[in-house]
Order: structure tokens, then C-alpha cells, then sequence
């Protein structure tokens, strides 16, 4: 019994290192910081490739932290193919570079494909970073490329429906300062 739960918790690490390490553009401290992940429950399949993680489920990893009520890792050939992160919401946030603020995430369903490099926020998505906000009911984020499309409901007669929403503060609109001047 011992010789498979410590198999099962090398996986998992293993598993959880690869996540972290591949989310996104990060500090890259990050990626030498150990995993800690906490659940009330985790359930591991063999034959699926499959760990769920379920109840007030937090992963940290440096400055990656994201909360979820279940987190989801499918495992295929000794890598990770989809992290399935939900909640209501479940969040994610993370410093991309020294002395940059946090991008902070949040929806009610976050996916991370390794195959497509794209992070997918639904329902009810939010990003956050410098205090420029984008909202949408699904945001994608393909992360080689650095592209973000937002997208709303698709509305009804009446209008109702979630559209795209982006916020840009007046920081954001100023121009750099000409050194010479």
C-alpha cells in the first residue's frame, strides 16, 4: 500500500509541476517553486489519465495561485492535455514579470489546453491586469501568440445576454515620455 500511494503522490506531483510550469508566461521563479495543492478530497484514475481534486481547491506555485470548487488534470503520454479549474467563480492570478502587477482571471469554468496553448475563461470571464479589465462570456488566450478574444452571449430579440465588456484606465491611454525633452 505504501509503494502505490507513493507512486500516486509522485504523479500527482509530477502532474501538478507540468501544470504550473506550462499556464502561462510567468516570473520565472516560478516554475522552481515547489507545488502545494490542497482539496478536501482527490481521486486519481489510472486508466483515464484523470485527478480530480474536489472542495475548496487552492494550487500555488510561486506567484501562480488559483482557487476552484474542483480542478480537474488529464494526464495523456506523461503530460498534462487539459486542466479543467471550476467554481463560482474559480480564479486564477499570477505576476507575468518582476515589478508588474498581477494578471488576475476569474469565470465559472477555466481551461488550459497544452496541445492548443490556450487558457479558455466561460461564463461570467473576467481579466484583470494594470487595471485594464476585459469581461466577456468567454475570453481565449492563446498564450505563444499572446492574443485574447473576447466574446459575448449570443444575444436574444431583447438584448439580453452578456456583451463584451473592456475597461481602460487613463494610465493606459498616456504616451511615454520623450527622454530627450
Amino acid at each position: 500500500m505504501r509503494t502505490r500511494n507513493g507512486a500516486f503522490i509522485r504523479l500527482m506531483l509530477m502532474v501538478s509541476m507540468t501544470l504550473a510550469a506550462t499556464i502561462g508566461q510567468a516570473l520565472p521563479t516560478d516554475r522552481e517553486q515547489p507545488i502545494k495543492i490542497t482539496a478536501d478530497s482527490a481521486v486519481r484514475n489510472e486508466q483515464t489519465g484523470e485527478t480530480r481534486y474536489e472542495g475548496s481547491v487552492e494550487l500555488t506555485q510561486g506567484s501562480l495561485h488559483i482557487e476552484a470548487d474542483l480542478l480537474t488534470l488529464h494526464q495523456h503520454e506523461n503530460s498534462i492535455g487539459l486542466v479543467t479549474a471550476t467554481g463560482t467563480p474559480a480564479t486564477l492570478e499570477q505576476t507575468p514579470d518582476e515589478g508588474k502587477e498581477p494578471v488576475k482571471a476569474a469565470a465559472n469554468r477555466i481551461t488550459y489546453d497544452q496541445k492548443d496553448d490556450r487558457v479558455t475563461l466561460t461564463e461570467n470571464a473576467r481579466i484583470e491586469q494594470d487595471g485594464a479589465i476585459v469581461k466577456g462570456a468567454t475570453i481565449n488566450y492563446v498564450l505563444g501568440q499572446q492574443r485574447v478574444t473576447a466574446t459575448g452571449d449570443n444575444l436574444d430579440e431583447g438584448g439580453a445576454g452578456q456583451r463584451v465588456e473592456m475597461i481602460i484606465p487613463p494610465s493606459a491611454m498616456e504616451r511615454p515620455k520623450d527622454p530627450d525633452s
